[in-house]
């Protein structure tokens, strides 16, 4: 997530300073652990593999690199040499992975091993793997927006521009890829069979900057997580007709849909997780809003346990911006990063 990486720390400091957060709501989530992992470096995406038990962080810094853990006991697996990267997709049945480096690094997820870089042009960032067609699809900010990869080869298959920056994407496995476009305000609809895009949700007049993407396949229901307002915009996938918004706490990077639960969540900066309820595809409420730590902003969900993993650091004052800078990024504190698993 380029854009959010350069200025969300930044800017839910200041404006957690300025919102008040949602008030902590009693419900059945709560921390059930916060893990200390350690190491230099940024990250963006947290990354679950909940068939192989394997989960995947990527760092920035002088190195950067992919680290590979134990889902189960976060014991560290290995570390797969990415340069900096923003997250990793994942290919079960290729068992091949690819890190959205820039060029990608496609590795063997059984032997943690680097079988090629890609290069895809634009800035590599966000990330999606259709298992129904073992396709990965890379979003980036600049074009090309989206790559799309063949899983079992790596070979590009074909490129689409989008006119906006896209942030993240879901598939309703009927063909259509959406993708929420960050600085547009709008969802955009792509048919995957030919790849073009067919149609633009606009949202701008109930939210914009969203930057996370969640969807209820079964019913057709889509959830913006939006930075604008600090909002929950649902709408239906099939027309993009808006049914309603919910309040989320502020700097939102992720959110993810539990079909077996039929919750949404979603994870912002200011140190709180969003949990909505569908009681029925007409029918949403907030549930809980837990509290976690600052910074922990984006989101992944272990499918099999149900458990929602999200990441922080501890970080120093802020200092004040440079000459022609409206913010400033506090400094990260070397050692502190921590992984936060949340369940029941």
């Amino acid at each position: 997530m380029t854009r959010a990486l350069r200025l969300t720390l930044a800017l839910t400091v200041v404006a957690a300073a300025l919102t008040p957060s949602l008030t902590a709501q009693s419900g059945p989530y709560r921390i059930l652990s916060i893990d200390k992992l350690g190491g230099d470096g940024g990250w963006d995406y947290v990354a679950a593999d909940s068939s192989a038990r394997q989960l995947y962080i990527a760092r920035s810094g002088p190195t950067g690199t992919l680290h590979v853990y134990n889902l189960d006991t976060l014991a560290p697996i290995a570390d797969v040499p990415t340069g900096n990267a923003h997250g990793a997709a994942v290919d079960d049945a290729t068992h091949h992975g690819f890190a959205t480096s820039n060029p990608v690094t496609m590795f063997d997820t059984r032997t943690l091993k680097v079988i090629k870089t890609i290069t895809t042009g634009g800035h590599p960032d966000g990330y999606l793997d259709d298992p129904a067609t073992h396709r990965v699809y890379i979003l980036s900010h600049a074009e090309p927006n989206v790559v799309v990869l063949d899983a079992a080869t790596g070979n590009i298959l074909s490129t689409l521009n989008l006119g906006g920056e896209p942030e993240q994407s879901v598939l309703d496995n009927h063909g259509h890829l959406f993708i929420d476009i960050e600085d547009k305000d709008r969802i955009a609809v792509v048919d995957t069979a030919t790849m073009k895009l067919t149609a633009n949700y606009d949202i701008s007049s109930v939210s914009g900057g969203c930057a996370g993407l969640a969807i209820d396949a079964d019913h057709g229901i889509l959830f913006a997580a939006c930075r604008d307002k600090n909002n929950m915009v649902i709408l239906r996938a099939s027309d993009g007709h808006i049914l309603t918004t919910l309040p989320i706490g502020v700097g939102c990077d992720g959110a993810v849909f539990n079909p077996a639960t039929q919750e949404t969540f979603s994870t912002q900066g200011d140190g709180t997780l969003t949990v909505i309820k569908e009681s029925s595809p007409t029918d949403f409420a907030v549930e809980q809003t837990v509290t976690t730590r600052r910074g922990a902003r984006t989101i992944a969900l272990d499918s099999t346990t149900g458990h929602l993993l999200t990441a922080t650091a501890d970080f120093g004052p802020t200092p004040p911006p440079q000459p022609g800078q409206r913010y400033s990024r506090p400094p990260m504190i070397p050692g502190t990063f921590s992984l936060i698993v949340i369940g029941k």
